[in-house]
């Protein structure tokens, strides 16, 4: 079993879209959670991440939780959002940085930040799904 713990800011938009992606797979061997390092707790989805996800046929119950100790050492893989959530990360729990990589690359390799689309139009959310979307699955395609 792969357990992956995909973390950014609020748990609202980035982390719960890759979150429901990676679960929309129904991939026997993966486990996937979400969190976000500011996250209030039990926040609804953004709608426009949820919009977005229900035009792709994926439909997804979330509620925002904080990044927690107990779910880090649960995890195989923390795939932070940016470079900001990986050092936050780094700082606060020094003891998983062998765990802690940011999405980009962990997929490619590159050195890249995802855009946060929080508080942008609907199309935005579909640049940061698509985005998501192409990662998630080379990182699949990795483990």
């Amino acid at each position: 079993m792969m357990n992956l713990y995909f973390i950014c800011t609020g748990n609202t938009c980035r982390s719960a879209m890759a979150e429901a992606i990676v679960r929309a797979k129904h991939i026997t061997n993966i486990e996937v959670k979400s969190a976000g390092i500011f996250a209030a707790s039990q926040a609804p989805m953004s709608p426009n991440a949820k919009r977005v996800l229900e035009e792709q046929q994926i439909t997804e119950q979330h509620s925002a939780s904080q990044v927690d100790e107990a779910t880090l050492e649960w995890a195989d893989y923390i795939i932070t959002m940016t470079e900001g959530h990986r050092a936050n990360l780094l700082a606060a729990y020094p003891q998983h940085a062998n765990k802690i990589i940011r999405l980009h690359e962990f997929a490619t390799g590159e050195s890249r930040d995802v855009f946060d689309p929080y508080g942008g139009d609907v199309e935005v959310y579909r640049k940061t799904f698509n985005e998501l979307q192409q990662a998630i699955e080379q990182i699949i395609r990795k483990i």
